[in-house]
C-alpha cells in the first residue's frame, strides 16, 4: 500500500519508496513506482527483461540515485545523502548478488567471501574466520582455498552469495542471480538463499521473470513498461476479436 504524499515511511518497513522516476539516456527506466518492504520479507520484483526492475533495485539499494522521487532505509532518507554516504551504507547494511559472480580471479575463494569485512576494516583473522564460517554454512567449504577459476558456474554464485551474507546485512538485493544456471542449480542457490535470509532475520529483494524463482517470495511487486504492472494496464475495456469482428460487420 503506498503512503499519502505528506505521510512519512511506515515503521514496520526497512525499505520505503515513493514516486520514483528515472530514465536512462532519455528512455524512460521508472515511471512513479512506489513500493514498501518489510524486515524480513523476500519480495520478488517479476516482469519482463526491460521491464525496471534492476533500475528499481538500483535506486533502493542507493547505487542509483533516482531524478525524482523518495527512497527510505530504517526511516533514513537515501536519496538525500551524497555519493560516499550511500557507499557506506551499501558496504555495512547491503549485499549484492547479480547474474555474474564477478569474483576476482587472483584471491582464493575465501578471500573474495572476506572482501567486504576487509573493507570495513575487520582484521585478517576475524574476516578469513567469518568467511569460512559461511562458506561451512552454504556447504562450500571445501572451496575455500581453491580459485575461482576452479570452481563450477554454480559454486561460483555460490561463492557471490557466501559474499552478500558475511556481513549479515540488512538487506539482499538479488537481481537474476540464478540466470545463467540449470533448473536443479537454481533451486539449489534459492533454498540457500532463503534459508539463510531467514534464519538471520534478513530482508531479500528478488529481481526475476522466471515463475518458479517468484514462488519462494513471501509476496511479488510487478513492474512493466517502467511502471508497477497495474499502473501500466490499460484503464479501459480490452476489446476483444468478436468486439472488432462486430465492428467490421457493422461498418
Amino acid at each position: 500500500m503506498v503512503a499519502p504524499a505528506d505521510d512519512a515511511p511506515p515503521d514496520n518497513e526497512v525499505l520505503w519508496a515513493r514516486s520514483l522516476h528515472y530514465s536512462h539516456d532519455g528512455s524512460p527506466g521508472l515511471i512513479g513506482v512506489s513500493v514498501g518492504v518489510r524486515q524480513g520479507e523476500i519480495l520478488a520484483l517479476t516482469g519482463p527483461r526491460g521491464s525496471g526492475k534492476t533500475t528499481l533495485l538500483r535506486c533502493l539499494a542507493g547505487s542509483l540515485k533516482p531524478q525524482q522521487g523518495e527512497v527510505w532505509f530504517n526511516s533514513v532518507p537515501v536519496h538525500t545523502m551524497g555519493a560516499l554516504a550511500r557507499e557506506r551504507l551499501r558496504r555495512d547494511r547491503f549485499g549484492w548478488i547479480g547474474p555474474e559472480p564477478h569474483l576476482l580471479p587472483e584471491l582464493k575463494v575465501w578471500e573474495n567471501v572476506a572482501l567486504p569485512l576487509l573493507i570495513a576494516g575487520a582484521s585478517h583473522r576475524a574476516a578469513k574466520h567469518t568467511a569460512c564460517e559461511w562458506l561451512d554454512r552454504l556447504d562450500i567449504g571445501a572451496f575455500a582455498r581453491k580459485r575461482p577459476g576452479a570452481l563450477t558456474r554454480a559454486e561460483s554464485q555460490r561463492v557471490s552469495l557466501a559474499r552478500a551474507l558475511v556481513h549479515e546485512p540488512a538487506v539482499i538485493f538479488a537481481d537474476e542471480p540464478t540466470a545463467p544456471l540449470h533448473r536443479a542449480e537454481r533451486a539449489l542457490l534459492l533454498r540457500t538463499l532463503t534459508t539463510a535470509a531467514r534464519s538471520h532475520d534478513i530482508t531479500v529483494l528478488l529481481a526475476t521473470h522466471d515463475e518458479e524463482n517468484a514462488a519462494v517470495a513471501d509476496r511479488r511487486f510487478a513492474l512493466l513498461d517502467g511502471r508497477t504492472a497495474e499502473a501500466a494496464a490499460p484503464s479501459g475495456p480490452v476489446e476483444t476479436t468478436e468486439d472488432q469482428a462486430a465492428c467490421s460487420l457493422s461498418a
